[in-house]
């Protein structure tokens, strides 16, 4: 079983289409992969079970608002997206209804070619923080993107990030809130330390 990340670096004559990417991902659906617009592949173990948890805490209260707002789709960690910084598959995410349905049916089934509005990374305890900042900046440049959210549970932070602004820094808040761009969506943060 693999325990840490793995990058793998693919020479140019053997780089994936992505369909073959979205064909190796499946076939490998223990692993959570990325590609980065380089073509190499970062390779994840599964989550811990902690981990997981914190997860399914974040996505399950977001899931409630997106069902009861109405005006999008959440999507869990499960999901891959096709960016200009390479296939990711974020923690939590959300799109807008009338963006999500500007894609083909086909564009749905394998990795949608679409940044969401709204994205979510959960540091998680083998996790290095400089990266995951590094992540997030990458996501501020992707079009469509209006908000993310890097929580860092080590140290009790949560970093907000919107495009063309500095991160802002959060220490220990007992929830956090997604408005304007999620109008109405409070986190509830003692679900997640």
């Amino acid at each position: 079983m693999l325990t840490s990340k793995i990058l793998l670096r693919i020479p140019p004559q053997l780089q994936m289409t992505d369909d073959d990417f979205f064909e190796f991902c499946q076939i490998n659906s223990e692993l959570r992969i990325e590609r980065n617009k380089s073509g190499e592949l970062l390779i994840m173990p599964p989550t811990g079970s902690e981990t997981g948890n914190r997860e399914g805490n974040i996505f399950g209260p977001l899931w409630v608002w997106s069902e009861q707002n109405g005006t999008g789709l959440a999507f869990t960690s499960s999901t891959g997206f096709k960016l200009l910084m390479g296939d990711k598959s974020p923690d939590a995410a959300w799109i807008k209804l009338e963006r999500w349905n500007a894609l083909s049916p086909e564009q749905k089934q394998k990795f949608a070619p679409i940044c969401p509005d709204f994205v979510v990374e959960l540091r998680s305890a083998s996790d290095n923080l400089k990266p995951l900042q590094s992540k997030m900046q990458e996501y501020m440049r992707e079009p469509g993107v209006q908000l993310g959210w890097l929580i860092d549970r080590k140290n009790r932070r949560v970093y907000i990030y919107h495009p063309d602004l500095p991160e802002e820094c959060l220490d220990n808040p007992a929830t956090v809130s997604g408005d304007p761009v999620l109008p109405g969506f409070v986190l509830n943060m003692s679900k997640i330390w």
